[in-house]
This record gives structure tokens, sequence and C-alpha cells, in this order.
């Protein structure tokens, strides 16, 4: 233990870089998660072809090959940037492949929400004169955003774990550290993968008790 406490600094980075990439990538599977629902629900046919295909394609490759996908095939085409050495190329490139691949579980998670509401709903709605757009932000993802919260956390959870995959790619996230660790001090390698190991069930309790908030507040609201 007293190695991990010499080293807390590099530990407490590593998993802030994690949390950050967590919170990036969350969000953008969140909102790219939403659009592709809609798009797979929607009356177009384009826009459904699009949105299924984008799903099944994205979720039958392995994060590792998108992950390698940002890292190796963009830069050519001049997509290079780094905000600074903190949130380097290496961090963006991973926050976008992790946010792209988790996009396309939020959007099947959403879609079995929307599947559990009744059509009668979205009839009504367009009854009253809504259009396809109004009916989904007004009445259908609402409800399919509070039917849904445990899969949704089940997302997130992996998500936070999939972090660990950056580090395939150069980001220096927890996992990136606990490696450089054991390679420095290999007799302390038990100790290390346990203290690790609690960092990361701790953020995954905190998105399930997250989760677990926001779902009973949803069923008071009801």
């Amino acid at each position: 233990m007293e190695f991990l406490f010499d080293n807390l600094d590099q530990i407490l980075e590593g998993f802030g870089k994690t949390l950050w990439l967590l919170l990036f990538s969350g969000i953008i599977a969140g909102l790219l998660g939403t659009i592709l629902v809609s798009m797979r629900v929607s009356p177009v046919a384009l826009l459904r072809g699009v949105g299924t295909s984008y799903v099944n394609i994205v979720r039958n490759t392995p994060l590792l090959l998108i992950l390698f996908l940002f890292r190796d095939a963009f830069p050519p085409l001049g997509f290079n940037y780094s905000i600074n050495n903190y949130f380097n190329f290496f961090f963006i490139a991973a926050t976008a492949g992790l946010g792209l691949y988790a996009a396309a579980f939020v959007c099947e998670a959403l879609r079995s929400g929307i599947n559990s509401i009744p059509v009668g709903q979205a009839e009504a709605a367009r009854s009253l004169g809504m259009n396809f757009g109004q009916t989904m932000r007004e009445v259908v993802l609402p409800q399919a955003f509070r039917a849904v919260i445990p899969p949704l956390a089940s997302t997130y959870i992996a998500l936070a774990k999939n972090t660990s995959v950056a580090l395939a790619i150069g980001t220096t996230e927890a996992t990136f550290v606990m490696q450089k660790l054991t390679d420095e001090r290999a007799s302390e390698r038990l100790v290390i993968f346990l203290g690790f190991s609690v960092g990361y069930i701790i953020i995954v309790w905190s998105i399930a008790l997250l989760a677990r908030g926001v779902e009973k507040r949803a069923e008071r609201s009801r």
C-alpha cells in the first residue's frame, strides 16, 4: 500500500482523465444516441436506413478497431487537433471513438423504451397537429427516457469500463497509469491491481446510485 500512496498523484491524475473521458464520451453518446433513435423510428425510409446501418455496423465492430481508426486514419485527413497537453490528440480521439461506439447502444436502449409506449399516444399527438419532431420531443422521448433508466445505466457502466481500452492508443487514463506502475514495481502488481479495481468500482457504483436516484425521482413524478 505504501507504493500506491507514494504514487497517489499519478493515480489520481489517471482516474481524473478517466472521468473526463467518461463525461465527454457520455455526452456524445447521449446526444448522438437520441438522434439515431429518432432516425430509426422516423417515417422517412432513408433516415431509418442510415440509423439502422450505423447501429449494425458500430455494434459489430470491435471498440479497439474504432479507436485505432481515429488514431491512425484521421490525422492524414487533417483531423489532428489538441486543446492542450492534458486534452491532447489521443484524448480527443479516444473520446470521439468511445462516444460514437456507445451511441449505438444508447440508441437501442432508447428504442426499447419507445417500443414500450402505446402507439395511441403518438397518434393522439399527431391528431393535435404535432409533427414528428414535436411528437418525439414532447411526448415520446420523455417517456422513453424514464422507461429505460436501468438499461441506460448499464450502458454507461459499460462505457466507464471501456475507457480502459483507451490506453491502447496512448491515452494516459487510469489503466495506462496502472500498467506503468506495474512495469516499475512488478512485485507490487497484486496490490496495484486491487487498488485500481477499487477505483473503478467506485466509479461504477456512483453511476448505479445516480441512476437509482433518477429512477426514484421519475417514479415520484408520474
